[in-house]
């Protein structure tokens, strides 16, 4: 026969093992939110200021990537046209493309965002020699692709395919010297962390702004895909 006893007792029980339930969930919940919060970081204003630098510059390269290729076309049909009538046409930019050089300095250029990549590794790691290391690597491979881009020019200059010349020359010259000057500041933004590494003032805790750095140096290899494939790539019809 249950007495009152007996139910108090089991009513005691009920409530320890409730409140230890409630314990574990709440436990377990703090854990979920704790996990996904260290998953998912929020992005800092730093990258989200890179990103959208990075997105309203992309839409200033399709402004001129458009332009181009509006006008190869229509250049090359001035320069037939000239041709058929007996005159002598201007230089179009299919007679002085180098192709194969311009794939070996593309090549180099691409080769700079493996480095990149590394050197980010290296100073997550606090790995400091390494980070110096590929620095210096991306810098010499973007420099290395940036004189490339001059000898190009003025190989194209000696030719007689110049700025003026027509407006595929215009576009082209003024798309491609568009490229080299993110390319020429993206190699002082990273020369400048090279010297803070090499003073110590580079540490695994300003991991962000060497990120920040190949961000922009991702995004400036990326553009140049684009552009070759565009301008070395696809003949004009």
């Amino acid at each position: 026969m249950t007495t009152i006893k007996d139910v108090k007792e089991e009513s005691s029980v009920t409530e320890v093992h409730g409140s230890s339930i409630d314990k574990e969930v709440e436990l377990l919940t703090d854990d979920v939110s704790s996990l996904s919060s260290s998953t998912r970081p929020r992005p800092t204003n730093g990258k989200l200021a890179m990103w959208l630098f990075l997105s309203s510059d992309f839409l200033f390269f399709g402004g001129f990537i458009s332009a181009y290729l509006l006008y190869r076309g229509r250049s090359l049909e001035v320069a037939d046209a000239t041709t058929a009538a007996g005159g002598q046409a201007s230089k179009v930019l299919s007679d002085v493309l180098d192709i194969p050089f311009t794939s070996a300095t593309s090549f180099i250029l691409l080769m700079s965002s493996l480095t990149m990549v590394l050197s980010l590794a290296a100073i997550k790691r606090n790995d400091i020699r390494r980070t110096r290391l590929w620095l210096l690597a991306t810098v010499l491979f973007g420099t290395i692709f940036l004189g490339g881009q001059i000898f190009e020019f003025t190989a194209f200059v000696r030719e007689g395919f110049t700025l003026t010349t027509n407006q595929s020359g215009s576009t082209f010259f003024v798309l491609t010297g568009l490229h080299g000057a993110h390319v020429t500041l993206g190699i002082v933004w990273l020369a400048s962390l090279l010297a803070l590494s090499l003073s110590g003032k580079l540490t695994t805790k300003d991991a962000e702004k060497v990120e920040l750095a190949g961000l922009y140096w991702h995004f400036v290899d990326v553009i140049w895909i684009v552009i070759f494939t565009l301008i070395y790539l696809i003949p004009v019809n």
